[in-house]
Formats: C-alpha cells, sequence, structure tokens
C-alpha cells in the first residue's frame, strides 16, 4: 500500500513538474523588456518582420526578424542618415531630441518591401523600398508635407497614406510614390475615430495601422480616455472609404498601438506596447480571435502573462549585445546593435586606428554633454541589466570628459575628466537639469573599469554606477540615479552610450577595450 501511494505521488510530482517547464518554456509577456515602440510588422512566408521607432538614434528605423513572434534579431535599418541639417547633426546648439523618425508603416507588396515614415524636424514624409530586407540597398523617396502617423495601403492598384489624430484623413499617392496624387483621393476617412472610447479623449486617436482580411479594412487606433488609460478602437468597413463602424478593441494595463499578426498554422496576435517607465515602451503580444468579423483581443478581454509561443532565448545578442571591437576582415566597423546619438561625424571614431578598441576623437568644444557628438548608445533592458567597458585615458586632454552614460535626458555619467592636467574619476547626475557632479576622486593611471546597473523591477528605475581599478573589485561612485522617462525632447527608455568630449582644446582621444551588457547586477540590489 506504502508502495502504491509512493508511486502516486511520484506520478502527481512529475505531472507537477511538467506542467510547471511546460509554462517556464511558454513565451512571456513583456514579449521584448526594452524600448521598442510603434511596432509595424508583416509575416512574408515563415518569416516575420518589425519595424520600429528609434527617434534621434541613427542609423534610424530598425528592422528586426524573427521565426516565432518572440525572439528577434536586428538585421538591418531603413536609412544611415535622413540628412545634414544642424538639428540633426548637433550642430550650431540645435538638436533633434525626441523627434526624428517616428511610427513607421512596414509592408511588402509585389516582391517589394516598403516603410513609410515621418519626421517632424524636416517636416517630411519618406518611403523606403528594397527587394532585400535584410541586406537592402534601400531606395528613399521623401516629400512634404511630413503625414502624422502613417499607415502605408496598397489597395487594388493604389497607394495611400492613412494619417491623423482624431480626425482620421486618407491621402493617395502617385505611381512612384514620390508624393500626393495630383487630382487623388484627399478627404477625410473617418471624422471621430476617439468615439468608441467615448466622449472625455485626452488623447486623440492616433498611430493608424490598416489591414485588409477576408475583403474586409480594418484600422486599428491608439486612444486615450480621460481619467482612464490608453486603449485600442478599431474600425471596419467593407470598402477603403467606408463607411466605417467602430468599437473598442482592448483596454487592459495600458497596452496599445500597433497592429494584427497572423501565424502559418493560422493563429492571430496583436502586437501592442506598454509604457513601462524610464525602460521605455515595450512590446507585447496579445491573442486574438475572430468573432462575427471583429477582431477580438485578449484572454476574456485581459492581456495575460504567458502565450502559447516558444520561451525567450533572451535579447543577447540580437536585440544588444557585447563588443569586443575587434573587427575581422569584411566585417562592417560596427554591429547594428549600436546607433549614434544623432549624425555622428565621421571623421572623429574609429575602431581600425588602435586594433580591438573604439576610439572616440574631439573635433570642437562643447560646454554641454547633450550637446555633443559621438555618442554610442546601445539599449538598456529590464528587469535588470548592466553596462561595463575599460576606458584608456592616456591620450585625453585637458577640459576632456569620457565615459559611460544611462542616457536619456536625466542622464547619470561615470567616467575620467582631466583637470589642469590631472585625471579625475567622476560621477555625474542630470537629474534636475543641471549636470551635478555627485563625486570625484583623482586617478593615478591611465585605464580604469567602468560600469552601470539599471533595475527596472517594479518601476524602481533606479540607475548605480561603479569603477574599478583591477577589474575584479568594484566600488559605488557618486549616488543612485532615480531615472525617469521624459516625454519633452528625448521622448525614448534610457541607453547605456560610451561617450567622449573636449571642454576645452579639441584634439585628444579615448580609447575603449570593449562593451559589455548582461542580464544580471550586483547581488545586494
Amino acid at each position: 500500500m506504502k508502495k502504491i501511494n509512493l508511486v502516486a505521488a511520484a506520478v502527481v510530482l512529475m505531472s507537477f513538474f511538467t506542467t510547471l517547464s511546460a509554462q517556464e518554456k511558454k513565451a512571456q509577456n513583456p514579449i521584448i523588456y526594452a524600448d521598442v515602440p510603434d511596432m509595424s510588422m508583416i509575416r512574408v512566408g515563415d518569416t516575420y518582420y518589425m519595424a520600429s521607432t528609434t527617434m534621434h538614434m541613427c542609423p534610424g528605423v530598425p528592422i528586426m526578424k524573427s521565426k516565432d513572434l518572440v525572439n528577434w534579431k536586428l538585421v538591418n535599418y531603413a536609412y544611415n542618415m535622413l540628412g545634414e541639417m544642424d538639428e540633426l547633426s548637433l550642430i550650431n546648439g540645435k538638436s533633434n531630441y525626441g523627434k526624428g523618425t517616428w511610427a513607421s508603416s512596414l509592408r511588402y507588396q509585389n516582391g517589394t518591401y516598403y516603410v513609410e515614415t515621418y519626421a517632424q524636424t524636416t517636416d517630411k514624409t519618406y518611403i523606403f523600398s528594397t527587394k532585400d530586407i535584410e541586406k537592402g540597398p534601400w531606395k528613399m523617396n521623401e516629400f512634404k508635407p511630413g503625414f502624422h502617423d502613417c499607415s502605408l495601403v496598397f489597395d487594388k492598384g493604389h497607394a495611400y497614406l492613412i494619417t491623423g489624430n482624431g480626425k482620421l484623413n486618407i491621402v493617395e499617392l502617385n505611381d512612384d510614390l514620390t508624393g500626393k496624387k495630383e487630382g487623388g483621393i484627399n478627404q477625410v476617412l473617418i471624422e471621430n475615430a476617439s468615439a468608441p472610447a467615448g466622449d472625455k479623449i485626452m488623447l486623440g486617436a492616433e498611430g493608424s495601422q490598416l489591414f485588409i482580411v477576408n475583403g474586409k479594412y480594418y484600422i486599428f487606433n491608439i486612444t486615450w480616455p480621460r481619467g482612464g488609460m490608453r486603449t485600442v478602437v478599431v474600425h471596419r468597413a467593407d470598402n477603403l472609404l467606408g463607411p466605417w463602424e467602430g468599437r473598442v478593441a482592448l483596454q487592459d494595463k495600458g497596452v496599445a498601438q500597433g497592429g494584427i499578426i497572423d501565424t502559418p498554422d493560422g493563429r492571430w496576435f496583436a502586437y501592442l506596447f506598454q509604457d513601462h517607465g524610464s525602460v521605455g515602451r515595450i512590446p507585447y503580444l496579445v491573442p486574438m480571435k475572430w468573432v462575427d468579423g471583429w477582431p477580438v483581443f485578449g484572454i476574456d478581454g485581459k492581456v495575460p502573462e504567458t502565450l502559447d509561443l516558444p520561451a525567450s532565448k533572451g535579447l543577447i545578442p540580437g536585440i544588444v549585445n557585447n563588443d569586443e571591437f575587434a573587427r575581422k576582415k569584411g566585417e562592417p566597423a560596427l554591429p547594428l546593435v549600436w546607433q549614434w546619438n544623432h549624425n555622428p561625424d565621421n571623421n572623429l571614431w574609429s575602431v581600425t586606428e588602435r586594433k580591438g578598441f573604439l576610439r572616440l576623437k574631439t573635433g570642437r568644444i562643447d560646454s554641454l554633454f547633450l550637446k555633443s557628438r559621438n555618442t554610442l548608445t546601445q539599449r538598456t533592458f529590464g528587469p535588470v541589466c548592466s553596462g561595463s567597458t575599460l576606458l584608456d585615458a592616456t591620450n585625453m586632454k585637458d577640459g576632456d570628459f569620457a565615459g559611460l552614460t544611462a542616457f536619456q535626458r536625466k542622464f547619470g555619467q561615470v567616467g575620467v575628466k582631466i583637470v589642469n592636467g590631472t585625471k579625475y574619476l567622476f560621477m555625474v547626475s542630470n537629474k534636475t537639469d543641471k549636470p551635478t557632479e555627485i563625486q570625484s576622486i583623482p586617478l593615478s593611471q591611465n585605464t580604469v573599469y567602468l560600469k552601470i546597473e539599471c533595475d527596472y523591477r517594479d518601476k524602481i528605475d533606479i540607475a548605480e554606477f561603479f569603477y574599478s581599478l583591477d577589474g575584479k573589485t568594484w566600488k559605488v561612485i557618486g549616488g543612485q540615479l532615480n531615472m525617469e522617462y521624459t516625454l519633452m525632447e528625448h521622448f525614448m527608455g534610457y541607453r547605456f552610450g560610451l561617450f567622449n568630449y573636449a571642454s576645452k582644446t579639441p584634439g585628444g582621444f579615448a580609447d575603449f577595450d570593449y562593451f559589455h551588457i548582461s542580464d544580471q547586477i550586483s547581488a545586494k540590489n
């Protein structure tokens, strides 16, 4: 009898752990715990592609690839530079923070991939096209005006843009997609797309994405009822020009703005994002089904924590990655995980002048870090992460500042500065929008290890700064930075950044031996 009970208990226990293991192997929301907002997604065969927003970062409009909707890898960018305006290049005190390119629309039509976006800074609409989305090259069409948060639509041999906030408009494009079609359709499509969410609206319906499914037309928008949360609304019509009828598609956890995607085996998901504090706007997947011709989101209207999809393998190396700055012949100078803050000055950086190092050179005087050029960045990510580097300050000049930053408008820095010929370790906080040195320590050697740890658990949003003289023993420097997502100016999640700028005499340089990124932080945290 005891043996039977033991066997039964073992079976129950095995079943429990099997169930637990199966749950652990399922995908978890958020799908990407990092700043990947304004997603636009397509499936071509069994491969998914996604475009996103990176604002003032360069190159821009990242293109990501996945086979399972969960594990994504950067494969390209739609452009290297939009142009060479002062604002795009941090010249003459001007900047592009919080602007750049917004809310792109990714489409595939007759063997060609298209990315449409617009930029506030230039007040232009851009349509990029290529036969090979992973390798390019991209053709760029640009025209005025800049149509806000567009959806590119191909329908019955014609191309259109759907744009607007609250009131949605449709604009027909000419055949070569270089501007509005003379005499073409240019009219209001939906007078008040926010209406399904109520009559007290704080954010008018925007971020349009249109899909044609089984002969019907669907437009998805984000809106925000006053006193409520970000909400998904959907409108449906039998024809592109309507009439349209609408309803609320999802109102849970503020997860909103995006579109829909199907799998090769016939399942459907909505892809949306959530504003999640200083880490940024993070992607979610929500199961979807069709009921009476309407898309129904969620499980009983809620965003599930787990999904019937493969588990994430982590964001390293697909979205962020380590870099030893060692390049083999034929490799790109910088992997795709890197983006510059604004257009770089390509004469002032190198990965070849000193083998195995990133060299950042100074070429002008800057009084403020946020106005300096050639800060090289990668996303931070949650729930926790760290970034570290080894800085060689041998060739820095008096008045130079170089190191590692937690980069947003309210940034934090740890690094080396040269004052009257003497090297100092320093930690600076810009929490109050006035860069304040929290601590400074004399440095008697040329090389120093630097590290920043970010903690996003429960939206604690704390960054802590460290240095090491030997790469083994780490010491805290300065104070913790209470990270804050700012809408004005930066409008993106915190990033790690490598920087070097001159405040007195240009011509010096700083060498970075590596950049390492991890999903672990100190145990005490």
